[in-house]
């Protein structure tokens, strides 16, 4: 019996064991994408949009192996959770300067570092890169490389939704996630560069501690389309309302407390500047 019970706890391993090297081949790949396109296209003013598509397909890609973890594994949370810290430091740390995230893309529109052009531009190449890694992980999936994807196979790669309340809480949550995220950026200069990426990383590791249970914590548009949009349980308007309204409303209720709101309460209102993020430039780019 015991020699069993060892079996049966070493299995679970070993199908984690699979996941994270999966997840470590899609950042490998990506990351191998993303320099080789920047070195090719250097100069180009379309290497932004393909950095910005490799980047986004990697979040999503890795968010759907993360998501299977938690859904099909069943791994215990503070696995999930340090799985979630440590893959968002590879983001940060990988990503050279990709938004990722609507959200982000239309703050700093907001803030004249992007035009019109390309904002639409970024945000067409986030979702472009969201529905690519929602088509292909299910491919990846069906080659059995654990029984956890076999299981995924065997349930016709099905998913629930993950909103597990009210649509209002379930989207007052995500507009929450969203307004302490941006916040956080925003105030992130105030700290030393080298803790940067680990705030960032810890912030959005409480946030899914905090929300998950609730809307999942996704607090990104273009990830939720990804990985929530064609899971059953909800509407497309019902998706939208709570994934997509949630976030941006999040985002510009932080932007418009510390840009407008507390600056004028300070009879302040030329304080934007100091607002900004460093990574901002004062010029637009096309």
């Amino acid at each position: 019996w015991a020699k069993a019970g060892l079996e049966d706890r070493r299995l679970p391993m070993a199908y984690l064991s699979v996941s994270l090297l999966l997840l470590a081949a899609t950042v490998l790949l990506s990351e191998v994408t993303r320099r080789t396109a920047t070195r090719l296209l250097a100069g180009k003013d379309y290497a932004v949009y393909v950095v910005e598509i490799i980047s986004t397909f990697q979040l999503c890609a890795c968010t759907h192996e993360l998501k299977l973890v938690g859904e099909v594994g069943r791994v215990e949370p503070q696995i999930g959770l340090t799985l979630t810290y440590l893959i968002t430091v590879v983001h940060v740390l990988t990503f050279h300067g990709a938004f990722c995230n609507p959200s982000g893309a239309l703050e700093q529109f907001y803030r004249g570092n992007l035009t019109e052009k390309s904002v639409v531009a970024r945000i067409a190449c986030q979702f472009l890169a969201a529905s690519i890694a929602r088509l292909l992980l299910p491919h990846i999936w069906s080659l059995g490389l654990s029984d956890w994807h076999l299981q995924h196979e065997l349930s016709g790669f099905q998913c629930g939704s993950p909103i597990r309340d009210t649509l209002l809480k379930a989207a007052g949550v995500e507009l929450c996630c969203a307004f302490v995220m941006q916040s956080t950026v925003t105030h992130l200069h105030k700290l030393d560069g080298k803790y940067h990426i680990h705030v960032i990383a810890a912030v959005i590791t409480l946030l899914v501690y905090a929300g998950g249970h609730v809307s999942g914590a996704v607090f990104n548009p273009a990830l939720a389309f990804s990985t929530c949009f064609h899971c059953s349980g909800n509407t497309l308007m019902e998706y939208a309302f709570v994934y997509w309204l949630g976030p941006v409303l999040g985002t510009a209720s932080s932007v418009l407390l510390f840009d407008k709101v507390i600056p004028l309460l300070h009879g302040n209102g030329g304080t934007q500047k100091m607002m900004e993020f460093p990574r901002t430039q004062t010029k637009k780019i096309q």
